[in-house]
């Protein structure tokens, strides 16, 4: 999903370039939307990952 947001900033930019305003402003909101959406799994996956963590394996 980073990686799409990383592409639609790129199109974004080169719209913006080349004067297509209308396709640049449009790739930039794509991009901003998967990026929150990247960030928000993003956290949930790492509160997820502190709060199952495994204990320890018990000496034998």
């Amino acid at each position: 999903m980073l990686r799409w947001a990383l592409i639609f900033f790129i199109v974004a930019i080169i719209a913006g370039l080349l004067g297509f305003g209308g396709i640049a402003s449009a790739a930039t909101g794509i991009a901003q939307i998967l990026f929150y959406v990247f960030l928000v799994l993003f956290l949930i996956a790492v509160v997820f990952a502190l709060l199952g963590g495994r204990s320890p394996p018990s000496p034998l």
